[in-house]
């Protein structure tokens, strides 16, 4: 037995920066905290050296490898929460599906469904504590070689981002197969969504017993649907596995703050900012200003840098994260950037971005 598997989920060690936290919360903080989405990822020459010569999936399943990769940007930045390092797609693995990540194509799906009659061939019902059982341990090592140094972030793909993956086989940019389904067969669609909600919630349920102190649900593909779409096909699933996590964690006492990204979903702001998550991930397409208008102070947002920006010059990026701060304000806010870094990304930039925003931010609060 690895000795990784011997480390349990409790007794772990007292958080030190809870900013993050109290963000999601809405509650004051000494700064403005800031993560970045992807921020273990191939911007980073270590992650690279890690990574190389290994299956992708294989290193998903390896909690030790999970672990390393996770606290490498934490050696090189301030941030102020940490994500576990994993992938949205382990989820319909779970299902029985079979997913690779193939060199310059992404992850690929060889035996996408095509019909409804493929539902069939799914693990409806997976013992998520068996089948993902390696992200559980990733996470409580993980939470363990943290030393208290910052929260960490559990989280997993909205159903229907999964389900897109499920039947394009792959990235797109229409996802016309998958909302081919959803025109065509809105019975066996409504079947597969409700079937990944019910592994989400166990799923998510799971990395909070494993020492998960907030969770995030991506919503990826949320801007190929329209807002009559969104409203039948995501934005219910999105307020059941919110909801039904809460309920399950009051049971025992637990209040894990949680984040809902739905990528280029403008249409479904003040939804969103309603279906019982703490906090709303925003894309850099929406305005900081329009958003706070536009959620009412319901809930605490996260984003919005363009990814690009971190492109340019260091002074054009303090330039940039100013603006950003004064559009969003001090309080219930957390900065990232609106989607994920990109491999090649310089991390002096990463480094500038998240500097910025702990000045910027020190100085707005100083000013009250």
């Amino acid at each position: 037995m690895d000795k990784d598997d011997l480390i349990l989920p409790k007794d772990f060690p007292k958080l030190k920066n809870d900013a993050f936290l109290l963000a999601c919360r809405g509650q004051e903080t000494p700064h403005v905290p800031v993560w970045c989405m992807r921020q273990a990822g191939r911007y980073l020459p270590e992650f690279r050296e890690s990574r190389a010569g290994k299956d992708f999936f294989a290193t998903c399943r390896s909690p030790a490898a999970c672990c390393e990769l996770t606290l490498q940007p934490l050696r090189r930045f301030p941030f102020d929460a940490a994500i576990i390092f994993s992938d949205i797609l382990v989820i319909p693995q779970a299902m029985g599906m079979d997913v690779q990540m193939v060199a310059g194509k992404g992850p690929t799906f060889p035996e996408p469904l095509k019909e409804p009659e493929d539902l069939l061939l799914l693990q409806s019902k997976v013992d998520v504590n068996k089948e993902l059982d390696y992200v559980f341990k990733a996470i409580t090592l993980t939470r363990h070689k943290l030393e208290g140094k910052v929260p960490l972030i559990g989280f997993t793909g909205a159903p229907w981002t999964l389900m897109a993956y499920m039947i394009e086989g792959g990235g797109s940019t229409t996802q016309s197969k998958a909302k081919r389904w959803l025109y065509r067969h809105p019975e066996a669609s409504h079947q597969l969504l409700k079937m990944l909600t019910d592994i989400i919630v166990e799923y998510l349920l799971g990395q909070v017993a494993a020492g998960a102190q907030a969770l995030q649900v991506f919503e990826s593909h949320a801007g190929c649907l329209g807002p009559a779409e969104f409203q039948e096909f995501s934005l219910p699933y999105l307020r059941d596995i919110a909801r039904k996590v809460k309920d399950q964690l009051k049971v025992s006492g637990q209040d894990v703050p949680m984040i809902v990204f739905a990528k280029d979903g403008h249409y479904g702001l003040e939804d969103l900012s309603q279906s019982h998550y703490e906090v709303v991930g925003l894309d850099w397409t929406i305005d900081p200003r329009s958003a706070r208008e536009r959620t009412g102070g319901k809930v605490s947002l996260q984003g919005n840098m363009d990814p690009c920006a971190l492109y340019a010059p260091k002074e054009r990026i303090y330039e940039i994260v100013k603006k950003m701060l004064e559009g969003f304000g001090t309080r219930g806010y957390i900065a990232n950037l609106g989607h994920g870094l990109y491999p090649d990304m310089d991390p002096e930039n990463v480094g500038a971005f998240v500097e910025a925003v702990h000045a910027h931010s020190r100085h707005l609060l100083n000013l009250k």
